[in-house]
């Protein structure tokens, strides 16, 4: 029996049947399992046959790894001097350089080394921090539900898909309702796909909408995925797995820039417990009595369309019901209420919302068809739960040490305005928020008219009311403004605004959407650890930066020093003493990783300018140093005179030992230079680095006193001169860092108040005092909330000069109009709490006040069609759907003729007597004109389209949708605050560049060419169609 269930798995692995064609039911009796699951026992026998559910990866060997590191362009530059060190002779007989072969070979196998084991040890830190992140899948096992690895996976396994999941394996749908899935990452498809029961999904793609169980039928590379990368020699990637994280160091990939504006998803500063069964069923004296004597027979689970869930069950007598909780607006919508229910019901929420609670609505209706598919009675309304979703109680602090060190902080929330804002005050963000209507560009009211959209972006705290578009939007207007902008979250909302963002953060226990939209995954919960991470980045930015600075210095230092040296006085310094310094700067230049830097009190980029300008100043200066001490001790008696020491002249061997002694102490020692902001003595160093100091310097004096090697041309100078090359290196290092303040002043206008105030100060005269008159508006805006940075509390008593006054008086007049739009947004408040619950901006909400609710939650639809002429037969049948279409949105059709085709053709145009000429000129002449025809048509169009309306343009190489992808694409368009749609449909030759650029969403609604009558009778049909999709009315299938 058992062999025969090992050959059966074995065929089905080899794919010997077709498991996406079969029904559902011969899939259980292929793969010999039920819908209650595998035990773990057979999960495991089956693991050994399928292997696990990932793409195998592979191994890659360590020693072709660390030869790699010998295999570049500067490794290459030093494998060719030491070759040409033993292969071209020296002349006058001399055998080859063995010695500066072995010196280079040395240096370069010791770097390699060290590269080797820095990126070894950064790999395993990866691969653990990619283990605890391994994307998790609920799984029944052994008739239990527990969420495992997606690496166990194997075929037969029963698993459950919710909005948000990335699918872990190739699964068949069983019973429940349809899934919105989004497949673009595999098909390509744009829009997504409603997956039915027993149809398939694939691995990698993302639920949507919707939550089912299905049938696990391939995993690892039998998947759809697993092929494709497969066929693509991918192997290296994670299988399905999503890309949690783009690298280890992404935490220095922008943390370190001008400026970081972070953005906090309420989840990640809110507890996010859900507490209302708790709460409801702890009313009862036993809580089992909440379920007793019913029986579930459908859940509708939450989606963000509905926004509400529902749950059809029987009750003890047999009688059917359903319960539904969710958005309070929804379910007035469903019950549908009176007017004066529902602005009880906005008071009520209004009140609640004050206080910081959030609400939901609860209805129930009954069912007495019985059947979980019909509509059953009227709802009736039941009332309002108020919740308290409270601050993490690490939130407060964390905001203010992110604000403390300038990282901008503000809120995004889909909240109500007073939710918002009592959040904000909690948390010590200020209250300088506004809802978002406010972010449309255009058409706004006279509150919002005063200040630029991307202005009020980047001075408000926060955005109430928004939408998956608006976070996108934000974003984006942000980084125009040259903004590094940081996104937390942890919905498949956020997903578009994370991938956006230049540093996505998903948050503990995020989805997998969300996780693989993000740079950084954060594995404990609450903002705290951003912060770390802030100060984590800037400490190694800035220890980057000190090491650009010393290897500018010392490269000039080295290269201009000995040049000039030997040009003067033709004295050639040893190759091999030059391999001396690099090995021991070698080993002194990997302590910086370990060194103590104190990471900048506000944003910090990369000055080119400061680093090159710093670095050819220092290094020329240490240059002249050497230049000066040979002169010295080669052309004068000064050291012997002075200190007693026996001359060195006419000794090239020990003059070759003191020399290198200078070069090397003052070479080292420039790095304490470098690696500090203000005087180097008062910055203490890390121990690692000091050692690694005091070794090397130790090492160099001894070869400087003792060493007697004739290959170098190197004889020990004695202890009385290395006493006088410490002595002189010491007088020379000190004027370094009054250099160091010099390139400052040069570069700043005001680099010494800068200085005394540990401040960046490389910038110029210009813009000087910016970033500080931002802090005075910030503090000034903040203090109204009760919260001011210490670090910017003592701006305000430094006297400001006149030519500032009139950014000052700018300043207070920008605070007074904000002061004014948020008395006047506290005085709308009613109206903005219906804004933010549908979506829309205020102007749309007055245009539709006199309309029905249905069609106050419509937006506006305008055709614009191109064409010569319209038959009547065609414009009856489109008039017709046009008045059904009526009665649910507004309707306009615009019809826009097009240019008589070669309108520009002469009849007098001269034409070449040869006849392939002719064909060639009317060829061009042809083409010419339908450019000019299409260009016509394209202005012709874009002067009717509005800047705030969503625009569909009708192509034949769109997205193909059907009459469901066309509702959804409606009831989307209503969400992104645009004032209303526009279909167009282009001439005979199609569309122009400005449409194309312009235009929100490209759709065909046949595979075959359309003309224009066609297209637009089929568009009304479709139209009509999704709103009866939408209002859950009967339509022809």
């Amino acid at each position: 029996m058992g062999s025969t269930k090992a050959l059966s798995l074995e065929e089905i692995r080899n794919e010997a049947v077709d498991l996406e064609r079969i029904p559902v039911e011969e899939v259980f009796e292929q793969l010999k399992c039920t819908r209650e699951g595998l035990s773990s026992e057979e999960g495991e026998n089956r693991l050994k046959i399928f292997g696990p559910n990932k793409l195998e990866e592979k191994k890659e060997s360590k020693i072709l790894k660390f030869l790699g590191f010998m295999w570049n362009p500067l490794s290459w530059v030093m494998e060719a001097a030491a070759l040409m060190a033993i292969v071209l002779a020296n002349g006058d007989g001399r055998p080859p350089d063995w010695q500066d072969f072995v010196g280079i070979v040395a240096l370069l196998v010791i770097n390699s080394t060290i590269s080797f084991i820095e990126e070894n040890n950064a790999g395993n830190a990866a691969a653990a921090l990619m283990a605890g992140l391994a994307p998790k899948t609920k799984v029944l096992r052994d008739n239990r539900w527990s969420e495992q690895d997606a690496s166990i996976l194997v075929p037969g396994d029963i698993i459950t898909i919710k909005l948000g999941d990335i699918i872990p394996a190739d699964a068949r749908l069983l019973d429940g309702d349809p899934l919105k899935v989004d497949q673009s990452a595999l098909t390509g498809e744009s829009l997504p796909v409603t997956k039915n029961p027993s149809d398939e999904v694939f691995s990698g793609s993302t639920c949507k909408q919707g939550e089912i169980e299905a049938v696990v039928i391939a995993t690892g590379v039998h998947t759809f995925f697993g092929k494709a990368a497969h066929l693509v020699d991918s192997t290296n990637q994670v299988g399905h797995f999503q890309k949690v994280l783009t690298s280890i160091e992404v935490f220095v990939k922008g943390l370190e820039k001008d400026q970081v504006v972070l953005y906090a998803a309420r989840a990640s500063r809110t507890e996010n417990q859900d507490a209302i069964d708790a709460a409801i069923v702890g009313m009862l004296a036993d809580p089992k009595e909440a379920r007793a004597g019913i029986r579930e027979v459908h859940f509708l689970p939450f989606n963000p369309v509905d926004k509400r869930t529902a749950l059809t069950y029987i009750d003890s007598n047999g009688n059917w019901h359903r319960a539904s909780k969710g958005a309070p607006e929804q379910i007035l919508e469903l019950c549908n209420s009176k007017e004066d229910v529902r602005k009880r019901v906005h008071a009520v929420i209004d009140k609640f919302a004050e206080r910081g609670l959030r609400s939901l609505g609860v209805a129930r209706q009954a069912v007495p068809e019985r059947t979980k598919e019909s509509l059953g009675e009227p709802w009736q309304l039941l009332g309002l739960l108020p919740l308290f979703d409270p601050p993490r109680h690490d939130s407060g602090e964390t905001i203010r040490r992110a604000l403390n060190l300038g990282v901008n902080v503000k809120m995004i929330t889909g909240d109500q305005l007073a939710i918002a804002k009592e959040t904000g005050r909690r948390l010590g963000m200020g209250t300088n928020m506004y809802p978002s209507s406010s972010l449309l560009g255009q058409d706004k009211d006279e509150s919002t008219k005063g200040l630029p959209v991307e202005e009020l972006i980047e001075k408000a705290d926060g955005f109430a009311g928004v939408f998956p578009e608006h976070k996108y939007e934000i974003v984006k207007k942000l980084q125009e403004r040259k903004h590094i902008c940081g996104m937390t979250g942890d919905g498949v909302n956020d997903a578009p605004a994370l991938k956006k963002a230049d540093i996505g953060i998903a948050v503990a226990d995020a989805t997998d959407a969300a996780r693989g939209a993000s740079d950084i995954v954060l594995t404990e919960p609450g903002l705290s650890v951003i912060i770390s991470a802030v100060l984590t980045s800037r400490a190694i930015f800035q220890r980057m930066k000190n090491y650009t600075i010393y290897a500018v210095s010392i490269t000039i230092r080295i290269v201009f020093g000995f040049m000039f040296i030997a040009l003067i006085w033709k004295f050639d310094f040893a190759p091999f003493m030059v391999l001396i310094i690099a090995i021991l700067n070698d080993g002194t230049i990997m302590t910086i990783s370990k060194d103590r830097v104190q990471p900048s009190p506000l944003p910090d980029s990369w000055k080119l300018r400061e680093i090159f300008a710093t670095g050819i100043v220092l290094g020329g200066y240490l240059a002249l140093a050497t230049v000066l001490f040979f002169w010295v001790m080669n052309d004068t008696n000064f050291f012997s005179n002075q200190f007693g020491v026996r001359s060195l002249r006419g000794s090239p061997r020990e003059m070759m030992a003191a020399l290198y002694l200078q070069v090397s102490i003052v070479s080292q020692a420039l790095i304490f230079v470098t690696r500090s902001r203000s005087w180097s003595y008062a910055e203490r160093p890390g121990m690692f680095l000091l050692g690694a100091f005091i070794i090397a310097q130790l090492v160099a004096t001894i070869i400087a006193v003792y060493a007697n090697w004739g290959f170098a041309n190197i004889r020990g100078c004695g202890w009385g001169w290395a006493g006088v090359i410490w002595l002189y290196s010491v007088i020379t290092y000190v004027p370094l860092d009054i250099l160091k303040f010099c390139i400052r002043y040069v570069l700043s206008g005001k680099a010494w108040d800068n200085l005394l105030e540990n401040k960046t100060a490389f910038t110029t005269k210009s813009n000087y005092g910016i970033e500080e008159r931002e802090a005075q508006w910030a503090a000034a805006q903040r203090t109204l909330h009760g919260l001011q940075p210490r670090e910017v509390s003592n701006i305000f008593a430094e006297k400001s000069s006149y030519r500032e006054l009139s950014e000052i008086a700018e300043q207070a007049k920008r605070r007074a109009e904000v002061a004014r739009l948020r008395e006047v947004h506290t005085l709308k408040g009613h109206v903005e709490s219906v804004v933010k619950l549908k979506g829309l901006d205020i102007d749309t909400i007055q245009q539709h006040y006199t309309s029905s609710l249905s069609s106050q939650r419509a937006l506006p639809i305008r055709i614009l069609t191109v064409g010569k002429k319209r038959s009547p037969g065609v414009q009856l049948i489109a008039d017709e759907y046009i008045e059904k279409l009526k009665n649910y949105c507004r309707v306009q059709d615009i019809r826009l003729k097009s240019n008589p085709k070669n309108a520009n053709l002469s009849n007098s145009r001269r034409l070449p007597p040869n006849r392939c000429e002719i064909s060639l000129v009317m060829y061009f002449i042809t083409m010419r004109d339908v450019m000019a025809q299409i260009e016509h048509e394209d202005i012709s169009v874009m002067s009717l389209v509005k800047s705030n309306e969503w625009v569909v343009m009708l192509d034949e190489h769109g997205a193909d949708v059907g009459s469901e992808q066309m509702a959804s694409l409606i009831g989307d368009a209503g969400k992104t605050g645009v004032s209303s749609i526009v279909f167009c449909i282009g001439g005979p030759y199609g569309h122009g560049r400005q449409l194309k650029e312009r235009a929100d969403v490209s759709i065909k609604l046949s595979s075959l060419v359309l003309n224009h009558e066609v297209a637009l009778v089929v568009l009304t049909e479709q139209l009509y169609r999704a709103w009866t999709i939408l209002k859950g009315q009967k339509y022809h299938h």
